[in-house]
C-alpha cells in the first residue's frame, strides 16, 4: 500500500508545481505520513486517518506564515492599472454621451470619457480614477 501513498504524494506534488496556492503541498507531506504509517499497518482507515489528520494539522498551522508572504499588501500596480490617480491634460473635449474625447498622460495618449457622463473641455487637467477596457474614467481637478 505504500507504493499508492507515494504516487499520491507524487501526484500531489505535481499538481502543486502547476498552482501558486501552496496548498496541495501539505497533502503531499500527509500522504508521505501515511505511506510511512502503512509500513506499520495494512488498517486502511489508520492510514487515511493519518493522511487527513497530519495534512490538516500542516495546513492549520502553516497558513498565517505562507499568507504572510503570498498575500502581500505591498502589491505594485503594473501596465494599465499604474495610470489610475495619475493627472493628464484633455486634448480633445470629452464628450461621454458620444464617447468621445482624448486625454494625454505621460506622453501617452488615451481615449477617455468623463466620470458619471461629465463633459470636460479641451485644455482642463484631469485625474484618472479608473481603467474600462481602453478608456480612461476621468474628473477634472478643481483647483
Amino acid at each position: 500500500m505504500w507504493q499508492i501513498w507515494l504516487i499520491i504524494a507524487g501526484i500531489c506534488l505535481i499538481i502543486e508545481i502547476i498552482t501558486v496556492g501552496f496548498l496541495i503541498f501539505w497533502l503531499a507531506i500527509g500522504a508521505l505520513f501515511a505511506m510511512f504509517i502503512s509500513l506499520f499497518t495494512d488498517n486502511l482507515i489508520i492510514q487515511t486517518a493519518t493522511f487527513v489528520i497530519s495534512s490538516g494539522i500542516l495546513i492549520l498551522t502553516t497558513k498565517p506564515f505562507v499568507k504572510k508572504f503570498i498575500h502581500n499588501k505591498n502589491t505594485i500596480k503594473t501596465n494599465v492599472y499604474s495610470n489610475i490617480g495619475k493627472t493628464g491634460i484633455v486634448t480633445k473635449d470629452i464628450n461621454s454621451m458620444h464617447s468621445l474625447g482624448q486625454i494625454k498622460v505621460d506622453g501617452e495618449v488615451w481615449s477617455a470619457i468623463g466620470i458619471n457622463d461629465m463633459c470636460i473641455a479641451q485644455g482642463t487637467e484631469v485625474e484618472i480614477k479608473e481603467i474600462q477596457g481602453v478608456k480612461a474614467i476621468v474628473s477634472p481637478i478643481e483647483k
